[in-house]
């Protein structure tokens, strides 16, 4: 594995990683990282703008990386300290000319737009070069989640909102890790027949109430996909939602859906994952190794 050195001492292990259990002598910095929803606790699913896959900038010590968001351009600070997933590393070259787009941001508002074009092209090009695995399945099915809520009810978050009843409204994401739709209803029995029109929805799959705490409002359901064992698969999933909340809206808000699918029927569906040039791969490969291709200053 190139540029990892592997020291039997822990005395020597680097200021970078002292926080993190392991003997490995290597610096966060230029890594690229999957963080998890756990840092987006006041938006479930994550902001739409997001992609939970980002280059750490800085990060001498793991529990406060400084890091670039590859979806949004935006800069973070993160805990990686309890989970650290690394998907692969850059070259010098790659993350001085992002600092420089990043800075150049901050003093010109109308750059951001290029600085986001940079970002999620190199995020492209990372997961082309580790293809498909455990660890790049969230990711994946958070960008095309994403594409799904930008087709149907674009705002902030990467979640649909659906009014199913009275003064009630629906509020649905997708659970990355477990690939399942998860829908938040306000109130008590404010959405009466939803179960079955879940089911309905989604050809017959099993609808799951989850537990909830005795002060909180919301009817929370939960609807199982399967997890993917295949890019294939990734896309059939994404399909099904797409179908499956499409009839939603249909049935519960007719003239909306009207308006939203004479859209998509004359601008087409987003479809990010598309870009791709997918292939499958091992764990092996996934560990470690630099993104040559990643390296291109434009």
């Amino acid at each position: 594995m190139h540029g990892i050195t592997v020291t039997e001492s822990t005395e020597s292990r680097p200021d970078a990683l002292a926080d993190v259990p392991g003997i490995c002598d290597l610096p966060l910095t230029r890594a690229v990282v999957q963080y998890r929803d756990v840092h987006e606790l006041h938006h479930p699913g994550g902001r739409i703008q997001d992609i939970g896959l980002a280059l750490v900038l800085s990060g001498r010590f793991a529990s406060s990386s400084r890091v670039v968001d590859l979806g949004s351009g935006e800069v973070k600070y993160l805990n990686l300290t309890s989970e650290l997933v690394i998907l692969d590393w850059v070259h010098e070259p790659t993350l001085a000319h992002l600092r420089l787009l990043s800075e150049t941001a901050e003093r010109t508002p109308s750059r951001p737009v290029q600085l986001r074009r940079y970002c999620f092209d190199l995020a492209l090009r990372v997961l082309n070069r580790r293809g498909f695995s455990p660890l790049t399945r969230p990711i994946l099915l958070r960008i095309g989640f994403r594409d799904l809520c930008r087709d149907l009810d674009l705002h902030e978050s990467t979640l649909v909102r659906i009014v199913t009843g009275p003064d009630a409204t629906t509020r649905v994401h997708l659970d990355y890790e477990a690939n399942s739709l998860v829908f938040r209803t306000h109130g008590i029995g404010s959405a009466e027949g939803l179960d079955r029109s879940l089911r309905s929805a989604f050809g017959g799959l099993p609808v799951e109430r989850l537990r909830q705490g005795v002060r909180q409002r919301y009817g929370t359901r939960q609807v199982r996909l399967g997890v993917p064992v295949n890019f294939d698969e990734v896309l059939e999933s994404l399909r099904a939602m797409r179908r499956g909340l499409g009839s939603l809206v249909a049935r519960y808000e007719p003239e909306r859906f009207g308006m939203v699918n004479g859209l998509v029927s004359t601008f087409g569906e987003r479809a990010t994952l598309e870009r791709l040039e997918f292939r499958e791969a091992g764990f092996g490969a996934v560990a470690a190794g630099f993104d040559d291709m990643a390296t291109s200053v434009h």
